[in-house]
C-alpha cells in the first residue's frame, strides 16, 4: 500500500508488499514503563522502536489516540491498543447511558424479562444535567447512601458518599464556574476521547483533564458480600478484538481487591472502609505491602464454593457472563470498529449479600503495574496472552477457542464449550464456554496448541 497524499499524515507499517507471516520481526512501541514494557521485551522475534520510527504494534495511551488516530496511515498488519472511540464504555456516564438506551431496547425489542437482564448497574445520574432527576429520585428514599463519582478518573480520586442533600448543595456550589482540570477542554462528544491516559505514574490510569464539575451520583450498594467483614471488588480483564461482529475473550486470572478496614455504613467518610482500590489501600497506615489486599480469582471462587455450594457459584459467574456481554452489546453499534484495534479492557464488579453481581466501571487502561509477585506473575501471563490472540505472528488459524488464558466467549454469537456447531434453538444443553476463576493450565495449552498448528503447517506445505 502506498502513503496518502496527505503529507499530514504518518505512516506505520508499510511493509512494501510483503506478506504479513515473511516480516523477520515486530516492530513495536508503548510509552508504558511497566509489566508490558517486560512482556513487549522478550517476545520472540519483537524489536523496541522508539520515537518516530515505524511500527507494526503500538500499545498507545489514550491521549496518543485522542491526537492522531485520525492522522495516522496504518498498513493492514498494524494493530495499536484501543478502539477509536472507546469512551463510550470506560466513561462512566457514557457507560450507563448506554446501558439505559439498550435496556429500552430490549424491552421494545424482546420485553420486560429480556431488559432486566441488563439490570446490573445501581440507579445512576449525570450532574449537573440530570441534578433534578436526582433530587427527586432522592427524595423518595431518604437516608440511603449515595456515591458521587467524577465521571472520568481513576484510582478513587474525587470519589465521596454522602446521605444529605446538603451535601450535594454545597458540592454544586463548589464546582460552578472551576476552570478545568489539565490542559485543554474536551472537545464535543463525537471527536474525543475524554478518559485520560495510561501513563507511567499512574497505577489505574486516567489523566484528569476533564471539568471538575462532571460527576455521576449513584445508588451506593449498602449490602456489599463481606469476607473477614471486609467489602472488597472484582478485577476481570476481557480482551476485544472486533466490534462488527463482537469478538470478545474472557480470561481465566482476576483478583478481588479488599479494603483494609472492616466494613460500616456508620463511618461514610472513610475510604479505607468504602473504596478497594489498591491505590486508594496502600496509603492506609497498616497496608502491608508484602501482604497486599489481593486475592486471585481461583481462590475467591473456591471460598465462595466452600460457603455456599457450586450451584450458587456457577449462578454467580454466569450472571457476570451477562454483564460482559450486555455491556458490550451496549455499545457495538455506536464503537467504531476499526480492524487496527484491539482492547484490554479491566471490569470492575462489586458482589452484594444475595449473590448478585454489580458493575461499577469498565477501564479502558487496566492498571499493568504489579503490587506484588503473584500480581507480576498474573499481569506477566495476561499481557503474553493477550499478544497471542492478536497474533501479530500470524500463527493463529482464527478458528481457536481456547489461546492461554483467554477462552473466546462471543463470537457474533454464544460460544459453546462443547464442540462442533451446537443447535441454540432450545439453548438446553448449551454451556458458555467461560472459565473465569478456573485452573489456568495455560503454559500446557499454549504448547498443544502451537504444536497442532505447527503440524497443521507442515502437513499444508
Amino acid at each position: 500500500m502506498s502513503r496518502p497524499k496527505n503529507q499530514n499524515y504518518k505512516g506505520h507499517g508499510l511493509s512494501k508488499g510483503k506478506e504479513r507471516e515473511q516480516r523477520a520481526s515486530i516492530r513495536f512501541k508503548t510509552t508504558l514503563i511497566n509489566t508490558l514494557m517486560d512482556v513487549l521485551r522478550h517476545r520472540p522475534g519483537w524489536v523496541e522502536v522508539k520515537d518516530e520510527g515505524e511500527w507494526d504494534f503500538y500499545w498507545c495511551d489514550v491521549s496518543w489516540l485522542r491526537e492522531n488516530f485520525d492522522h495516522t496511515y496504518m498498513d493492514e498488519h498494524v494493530r495499536i491498543s484501543h478502539f477509536r472511540n472507546h469512551y463510550e464504555l470506560t466513561r462512566k456516564n457514557y457507560m450507563v447511558k448506554n446501558l439505559k438506551r439498550f435496556r429500552k431496547q430490549l424491552e421494545r425489542e424482546a420485553g420486560k424479562l429480556e431488559a432486566a437482564k441488563c439490570d446490573f448497574f445501581p440507579k445512576t445520574f449525570e450532574m449537573p444535567c440530570e441534578y433534578h432527576l436526582f433530587v427527586e429520585e432522592f427524595r423518595k428514599n431518604p437516608g440511603i447512601t449515595w456515591i458521587m463519582k467524577p465521571v472520568a478518573r481513576s484510582q478513587g480520586k474525587g470519589i465521596f458518599l454522602f446521605r444529605r442533600l446538603k451535601d450535594i448543595m454545597d458540592w454544586r456550589k463548589g464546582t460552578a464556574g472551576k476552570k478545568l482540570t489539565g490542559l485543554e477542554a474536551p472537545p464535543a462528544r463525537s471527536t474525543v476521547n475524554p478518559s485520560g491516559s495510561h501513563d507511567v505514574r499512574s497505577s489505574d490510569d486516567q489523566k484528569d483533564e476533564i471539568p471538575v464539575e462532571n460527576y455521576v451520583a449513584q445508588r451506593y450498594i449498602e449490602n456489599p458480600y463481606l469476607i473477614g467483614g471486609r467489602k472488597f471488588d472484582l478485577r476481570v480483564y476481557v480482551l476485544v478484538m472486533s466490534y462488527l461482529p463482537l469478538r470478545a475473550w474472557l480470561y481465566r486470572d482476576g483478583f478481588a481487591r479488599f479494603s483494609n478496614t472492616r466494613f460500616t455504613l456508620s463511618s461514610i467518610d472513610d475510604q479505607y472502609v468504602h473504596l478497594t482500590n489498591v491505590a486508594v489501600q496502600k496509603t492506609s497506615p497498616d497496608y502491608h505491602p508484602k501482604k497486599g489486599c489481593k486475592w486471585m480469582l481461583q481462590r475467591f471462587r473456591q471460598y465462595l464454593a466452600s460457603k455456599h455450594g457450586p450451584e450458587a457459584v456457577e449462578t454467580l459467574f454466569s450472571d457476570m457472563d451477562n454483564i460482559f456481554v450486555r455491556s458490550l452489546q451496549s455499545v457495538q453499534k455506536v464503537i467504531i470498529s476499526d480492524k487496527h484495534c484491539f482492547e484490554l479492557y479491566g471490569y470492575d464488579i462489586l458482589i452484594d449479600q444475595n449473590l448478585k453481581p454489580w458493575l461499577l466501571e469498565v477501564n479502558a487502561s487496566p492498571s499493568l503495574t504489579a503490587s506484588s509477585q503473584e500480581d507480576y506473575e498474573l499481569k506477566t501471563c495476561l499481557l503474553e496472552d493477550t499478544l497471542h490472540v492478536v497474533d501479530m505472528e500470524a500463527r493463529l488459524t482464527g478458528r481457536e477457542k481456547r489461546v492461554g488464558g483467554f477462552d473466546l466467549m462471543w463470537n457474533d454469537g454464544p460460544v459453546s464449550r462443547e464442540e462442533g456447531a451446537p443447535d441454540l434453538s432450545g439453548m438446553g444443553n448449551f454451556v458458555t464456554n467461560t472459565h473465569l476463576g478456573c485452573v489456568n493450565d495455560r503454559n500446557n495449552q499454549l504448547r498443544q496448541l502451537f504444536r497442532s498448528l505447527q503440524s497443521q503447517k507442515k502437513a499444508s506445505s
